[in-house]
């Protein structure tokens, strides 16, 4: 089965920008479609972002318009830019499957936005 680690984390400014990758352990190609998903302290993991096989995308609306999903499938490869960061996107970020049965979960990367 496919595995899925992320990176890209930090502590960043609010206004600031990071770029999180999900690398995979083998061809994503044939993987409809996958997310990027976010848990902060005391909250439920919540859809942040998701691409299809075919590059439709979708956006939670507390993320339009400031992150954009994209997919190297030649890299295997899953990437969330990540712009005009605000406090409230502190969260631990995760990737996986967005159809069908996930994966096991990563550990998932560390955003922190704060001044």
């Amino acid at each position: 089965q496919v595995q899925l680690v992320e990176s890209g984390g930090g502590l960043v400014q609010p206004g600031g920008s990071l770029r999180l990758s999900c690398a995979a352990s083998r061809s994503i190609s044939s993987i409809y479609a996958l997310g990027w998903y976010r848990q902060a302290p005391g909250k439920q993991r919540e859809v942040v972002a998701t691409i299809t096989r075919g590059d439709t995308k979708n956006y939670n609306d507390f993320v339009k318009g400031r992150f954009t999903i994209s997919r190297d499938n030649a890299k295997n490869t899953m990437y969330l830019q990540m712009n005009n960061l605000k406090p409230e996107d502190t969260a631990v970020y995760y990737c996986n499957k967005a159809s069908g049965t996930p994966i096991a979960w990563g550990q998932g990367t560390q955003v922190t936005v704060s001044s």
